[in-house]
């Protein structure tokens, strides 16, 4: 999953953000990122879409509703993968009250399926600004 993660942030993100956002986005790989990446995806309600024996995409929710996670392959965007996680998201937590924050990328997808803007995000990754906006549905 962190490598579709990464693919996926490379291959499509690069749309809406610069090189430099790209790879502060991206940050390193290291045992420690990959063991706070396991930690927080047993946490949360996770799911896998497969196309054969190959993960094409992924999501993660926790029990409050928090879409933390959501990530589908560049060779499968358009195919309703990202519609169907989040469905099967929210019929597996259901809570009154669903909240995102989503990439400039990721936010007309949120707005198609009912969610909101609520706030306009700077986060700052290696002092590189990155844009991105709370969701709510």
């Amino acid at each position: 999953m962190l490598c579709l993660f990464r693919e996926t942030v490379t291959r499509v993100n690069c749309r809406d953000y610069s090189p430099e956002q790209i790879a502060a986005w991206l940050g390193p790989v290291t045992d420690d990122v990959r063991a706070n990446w396991q930690a927080s995806l047993l946490k949360h309600q996770t799911y896998l879409a497969w196309q054969g024996n190959t993960v094409v995409g992924f999501a993660d929710m926790a029990a409050t509703g928090y879409l933390d996670r959501l990530y589908v392959s560049a060779d499968h965007q358009g195919e309703g993968i990202a519609t169907k996680l989040v469905t099967t998201l929210m019929q597996a937590v259901p809570v009154a009250v669903y909240t995102t924050d989503a990439s400039i990328t990721a936010r007309p997808f949120f707005e198609a399926q009912g969610f909101q803007v609520t706030k306009q995000n700077v986060v700052v990754r290696n002092e590189i600004p990155l844009i991105n906006f709370t969701m709510k549905k």
